[in-house]
């Protein structure tokens, strides 16, 4: 149900409105219906699976999310099918890839990812460095999800990281905020299903996000560093969630 007091309108609204003001401030509406298209794919399939399992009609916020997601990710001079097995694939993998009732891996992040490996299509990230929108509200949408312990653990590792390279090649350490893909860190890093309930578990799922990303584009591979590694420490998540709390409590 779509309510302005849930968190999950408040950031379908958000994106909309960034989708918006970025169509705009790159004179590109072919963003804006690229990004359409994934969603009514995204929505579309997420209605029809809930059909079959509940015999009700109903459009998913999450899967709007989804489809948006997959607008601002994929480059929008890729083919619309494009865009569409994406959003296709993303919804699936929620159906098929699951762990004790739930789903494993950040949908668009899957879908993306896939689409990227196998069908050769190109990503552009929009609006990822418009820092002065992206962290205020991703900052709301992290404290009301109860995340920020992700945010800490991939500031930490990733200042650590950077930063020692950042002497290593001496240049100013201030470069380090250059390295950051801000849409990716607060809307997909985040994202409540699939990653930690616990504390800890949330530090070590941040910091070891941040510390693959840099080694894997340190070795210089030729897939998208960040969503493998994001769908790689999704898979950990299980492992993270039984590390025990203070006091010993599991």
């Amino acid at each position: 149900m779509f309510k302005l007091k849930f968190i999950k309108t408040q950031l379908i609204l958000y994106l909309f409105c960034f989708a918006i003001f970025l169509s705009a401030k790159d004179k590109d509406i072919a963003f804006i219906g690229a990004a359409l298209i994934a969603v009514i794919i995204s929505a579309a399939f997420e209605t029809i699976i809930l059909y079959f399992k509940t015999k009700i009609f109903r459009i998913t916020e999450s899967s709007v999310i989804t489809g948006l997601i997959v607008g601002f990710v994929l480059s929008s001079d890729n083919a619309l099918w494009k865009f569409a097995a994406a959003s296709a694939l993303a919804i699936i993998s929620k159906s098929l890839v699951r762990f004790k009732k739930r789903h494993i891996f950040n949908p668009a992040g899957f879908g993306i990812f896939l689409t990227l490996i196998l069908f050769g299509a190109s990503a552009q990230w929009r609006g990822t460095y418009i820092w002065y929108i992206v962290v205020p509200f991703g900052l709301y949408f992290v404290s009301k999800i109860r995340k920020i312990e992700i945010i800490i653990g991939y500031a930490i590792a990733s200042f650590v990281l950077f930063g020692i390279q950042a002497i290593s090649d001496k240049v100013a350490f201030w470069n380090i905020f250059g390295y950051f893909s801000y849409f990716y860190i607060f809307v997909m890093v985040i994202e409540p299903l699939t990653t930690p309930v616990r504390p800890i578990g949330k530090f070590l799922f941040g910091a070891l996000t941040a510390s693959l990303i840099f080694i894997l584009t340190e070795a210089g591979v030729k897939f998208d560093a960040e969503l493998f590694s994001l769908l790689v420490l999704n898979m950990a998540v299980p492992m993270l969630n039984k590390i025990p709390q203070k006091g010993g409590r599991m």
